[in-house]
C-alpha cells in the first residue's frame, strides 16, 4: 500500500482528471463563546437597509442556480 502522501498525491490527481478541484476554508469556530458574541454583536448592528442588500444579492446569485438566464 502506498504512504499517505503518495496516496493523496494519487487522489488529487483522479480529481483532477474529473476536473475537480480541492479547496479548503478556514472559518471563524461558532462552538467558542467568544465567535458566538462576537457574531450576536455585529447581528444587532445591522440595519434594516443591510438586511435588504443581503436579501437582494442572494436573490441575484439564486438566478444562477435556475439554469435559465431570465430567472425563472
Amino acid at each position: 500500500m502506498p504512504a499517505p502522501a503518495e496516496r493523496m498525491k494519487m487522489m488529487r490527481e483522479r480529481r483532477l482528471g474529473q476536473g475537480l478541484r480541492e479547496v479548503r476554508l478556514t472559518v471563524p469556530n461558532p462552538r467558542l463563546e467568544s465567535i458566538r458574541k462576537r457574531i450576536a454583536s455585529q447581528v444587532v448592528r445591522l440595519g434594516r437597509s443591510h438586511e435588504d442588500e443581503a436579501l437582494s444579492w442572494m436573490e441575484a446569485g439564486s438566478e444562477f442556480d435556475s439554469g435559465d438566464s431570465t430567472g425563472r
